[in-house]
């Protein structure tokens, strides 16, 4: 393949760490990849607007992006006991009418939370404020916002912050549905062709399972790109984040995915999927 695969993904531990070996070449007969970090908000606007061969994006964006790009069936993060937190400064906070920060109101995070208030939030919450992820627990903290949705590492270091967790909305949707908490996606544009879009999946799933084989290896990217976190923290977060499901999403995964999105366009939060939209396209021959 003569041109580098344009590809964006965050500098979050996870996404660093399945992406190590093919980022660095050490996935035989993987295509180049020309990489772009961003963080997951940034990613969803730019799978919108079509600017990149592959991205990670938050689940909750693929209905208005997957007429251009189709769902790679690994790479993402889906899992259980790993879903947004509603943080607030004091336990039993009353969240009707408040202010909330969320980080992206494309986010998978924000869908779920959604979800959850419809049900759990008399009258509905006020305001939501969209803020980097990173900036949330602070604006918490500082009393700017009355609670904020966190994501990512946020779920071992909120009490470093003073804040309580209000609510997991992985757990109201584990105990909904019984199924995994969809979180990000790893989406490619399918004008790429059926079998470069097999040859990208099979990279992305054979880079997953080097980084398993020897965790060591992504260790300098993985630190390199983490914002200062702790070394402990970032092997948490892959820990939590990095599963089966990121290497085949497998039947419960496209449940999950599906599941998800069926109920949103039910409330209305988001446009219906088409019936074969979360197809993998096959490679002919």
């Amino acid at each position: 393949m003569p041109k580098a695969i344009k590809i964006a993904y965050s500098p979050c531990p996870n996404d660093t760490f399945v992406f190590d070996a093919w980022a660095h070449g050490r996935v035989p007969g993987a295509p180049k990849l020309d990489v772009t970090f961003a963080d997951i908000d940034l990613t969803n606007g730019m799978a919108e607007r079509g600017e990149f061969d592959v991205l990670k994006v938050s689940y909750a964006v693929l209905p208005w992006v997957l007429d251009e790009y189709a769902l790679l069936p690994c790479g993402g993060a889906l899992g259980r006991g790993c879903g947004p937190l509603v943080l607030t400064r004091e336990p039993g906070t009353e969240l009707t009418g408040k202010t909330i920060a969320v980080p992206g109101e494309r986010s998978t995070a924000y869908l779920l939370f959604r979800l959850w208030a419809a049900e759990r939030v008399p009258g509905g919450v006020g305001r939501i404020v969209v803020l980097p992820f990173h900036e949330i627990m602070p604006a918490v903290r500082d009393g700017k916002v009355d609670a904020g949705l966190v994501i990512h590492e946020a779920r071992f270091t909120y009490q470093d912050y003073g804040l309580h967790c209000l609510a997991d909305m992985g757990e109201h949707w584990e105990s909904a549905t019984g199924l995994p908490i969809p979180l990000g996606a790893i989406i490619a544009r399918r004008s790429l062709g059926a079998q470069t879009l097999r040859l990208l999946a099979d990279s992305a799933r054979a880079s997953v399972r080097m980084a398993w084989d020897d965790p060591a290896a992504s260790r300098p990217y993985v630190l390199q790109h983490a914002q200062e976190m702790d070394p402990k923290v970032a092997d948490q977060h892959i820990g939590l984040y990095v599963n089966e499901f990121t290497a085949d999403l497998g039947p419960d995964g496209y449940a999950a995915v599906r599941g998800l999105l069926t109920r949103a366009a039910a409330e209305g939060l988001v446009p219906p999927l088409g019936r074969d939209a979360l197809a993998f396209p096959e490679a002919s021959g």
